[in-house]
């Protein structure tokens, strides 16, 4: 518990991932909460569960490899484990947030849902920012730009893989 305390305290742009233990059953259990999160909020989004199930695990894999090429390209391997559970554990806390939102769009869609849910991206935006500013070294820009960079190969990566596969 003392360690998920540790990993959340980033999520408030707090502390250093670097700083942070390795474990590699921590690393399992984020890796499973991560994608239960997900895979909960897409069969809420999405009514297809294959689809959903696919979507998430899609997702999950371009998540790590845009983690495992960053950290490769930057020879920062060793800290995969810290900064893997950091940017998983982050989002999931930040999805936990999403998840009542995300109800209400559905029943309501009222404009302050949208913007609600869009103050939780930019909190997530900045939040992946700032985890690869520390890891990386670099300035804000840069690290907001690294952040864009993320959530353009995660994100719209899945829905560009199913457009190919529906191909």
């Amino acid at each position: 518990m003392a360690l998920l305390q540790q990993y959340l305290q980033l999520s408030w742009f707090k502390g250093n991932p670097l700083d942070l233990p390795k474990s590699s059953v921590f690393f399992k259990y984020t890796l499973i909460f991560y994608y239960s999160i997900e895979l909960f909020m897409q069969l809420n989004m999405i009514d297809d569960p294959l689809e959903a199930f696919s979507d998430v695990t899609i997702e999950t894999l371009l998540t790590l490899l845009f983690i495992f090429v960053t950290l490769s390209l930057n020879a920062s391997m060793a800290w995969f484990m810290q900064v893997t559970c950091a940017i998983l554990i982050g989002e999931s806390f930040i999805s936990c947030f999403a998840l009542p939102i995300l109800a209400w769009i559905t029943v309501t869609e009222s404009a302050l849902s949208y913007f609600c849910l869009s103050l939780l991206i930019i909190w997530d935006l900045l939040f992946v920012s700032y985890i690869l500013k520390q890891v990386l070294s670099i300035n804000r820009l840069a690290s907001i730009i690294m952040g864009l960079f993320y959530f353009i190969a995660t994100y719209l990566g899945v829905f560009g893989i199913n457009v190919l596969l529906a191909l």
